[in-house]
């Protein structure tokens, strides 16, 4: 059920003609049809194709310089507010009581020519109660979550870009699960407004490709003050994060990553293994403490009302929120920062310029009832630093691996100009 639908080239054919908006979403809907029901990532839309097809013939065809990302179809996670779209976010509270102003991502997305492809299946308020969606690779396996229908549709070719957030692993863990490209920015690149918070201080909106390539379009897109960078970089220096940190994820899931590191030292790279982040147990706390502290915050009013409505884990989330004391919530804002630049310390004194890590504990698990676990994603976003899933190509039966690489706090040009090699060098 895998299709290639890579951003980059589809991008390519739309600007020079050689693909039409019409042919590409006729394309595009002979799949979903064949696909979608297998997988389940969107949510049921019954006028999607006539929709689309008006939608496009309203675009604006400026000959050689239409926009960047004209005619490009976009799954947008349903925690988003889109014009035109009810937001339900896979809970039951009535939906009038979830409506705001759209999304600031979706606008900035159709001003750049893009078309809203449909709302995509989330775990009930970008939590942990997943929805319906399969693994395209194996259907009885998870996706991953929460941004679970984003990364299975662009996965299975239902569309090139895909909106999603992540809070602990929505973005980085699916990607890996399901082998494509997710990018997660440094906190506050990209705007959050008209996304349903689930922890405003840790809470990032990204999004899913199948191409670093496309990634980079769509970030230049996205987020604040994007700066192009030049061709002919470097090769960054590679730090591998040994300790408690690294030992979380499952033993296949290290073995293969060691090989992944070793094929990029074989092939030039120059990577260093460095003790870093001892005090893991204590960082993991602070964030999910503070997340379900700052969840029951944006919760209270539709949880006094509606309380009965919400799934059991999302309960226990915010029920838990409840006991945090105020200092608590100090604390864990305050090792945000002190995460963040204790690593980009690290990172001056041994000249490291990105780390790479198991991009999940391993492949994605069996049964559509959990997510996973997204323990090997949660410092990276705790410290809001970009981070990309890089796919590897290689699998665990059948199921993809890959890995995750972080930079610095705002460079995140950087990193998606590196992961282009990175990529092609762990392509088997």
């Amino acid at each position: 059920m895998i299709h290639s639908n890579q951003l980059a080239q589809t991008v390519a054919k739309l600007q020079d003609n050689s693909l039409s908006v019409e042919e590409y979403l006729e394309e595009l809907r002979t799949r979903t049809e064949a696909i979608e029901p297998k997988i389940e990532s969107l949510l049921p839309e019954s006028d999607r194709w006539s929709r689309l097809a008006n939608e496009a013939e309203q675009l604006p065809d400026t000959g050689s310089s239409k926009k960047a990302l004209y005619g490009i179809p976009v799954g947008v996670k349903d925690i988003m507010h889109a014009s035109g779209f009810q937001t339900r976010a896979n809970s039951s509270l009535p939906a009038e009581q979830l409506t705001g102003p759209e999304a600031t991502v979706v606008r900035q997305l159709k001003s750049a020519g893009a078309l809203v492809f449909g709302k995509t299946v989330t775990a009930e308020f970008a939590y942990a109660e997943p929805g319906p969606t399969k693994n395209p690779h194996d259907t009885n396996h998870t996706p991953g979550g929460s941004s679970s229908g984003s990364a299975a549709a662009v996965a299975a070719g239902l569309c090139p870009l895909a909106l999603g957030t992540q809070t602990i692993g929505s973005i980085i863990r699916p990607a890996s699960f399901c082998g494509i490209v997710g990018f997660k920015p440094s906190y506050s690149r990209v705007s959050t407004e008209g996304v349903i918070p689930v922890s405003q201080s840790v809470d990032h909106v990204g999004f899913f490709t199948q191409d670093v390539a496309g990634a980079e379009i769509a970030a230049s897109v996205l987020c604040e003050e994007w700066q192009t960078i030049p061709e002919g970089m470097n090769r960054p220096t590679i730090g591998i994060p040994n300790g408690p940190y690294l030992q979380q994820a499952s033993s296949d899931g290290l073995e293969r990553f060691r090989t992944h590191c070793s094929r990029l030292e074989r092939s030039g790279y120059d990577v260093k293994e460095v003790s870093v982040l001892p005090d893991i147990k204590a960082i993991n706390k602070y964030h999910e403490r503070l997340m379900a502290a700052e969840a029951a915050m944006v919760h209270h009013e539709w949880y006094q009302e509606h309380g009965e409505k919400y799934a059991d884990q999302t309960a226990e989330l915010i029920t838990e929120g409840y006991s945090v004391p105020t200092k608590e919530i100090a604390v864990g804002r305050n090792s945000r920062i002190e995460t963040r630049e204790s690593l980009t310390g690290i990172m001056d004194d041994h000249d490291i310029d990105i780390w790479i890590a198991p991009g999940a504990c391993g492949p994605a698990p069996e049964g559509i009832d959990s997510t996973g676990d997204p323990i090997m994603n949660l410092p990276w976003t705790h410290a809001g630093l970009p981070t990309i899933a890089i796919p590897t190509g290689d699998n665990i039966d059948g199921l993809p691996v890959a890995v995750q690489c972080i930079s610095k706090f705002n460079t995140d040009e950087h990193l998606l100009k590196w992961g282009h090699d990175i990529a092609q060098t762990l392509e088997p």
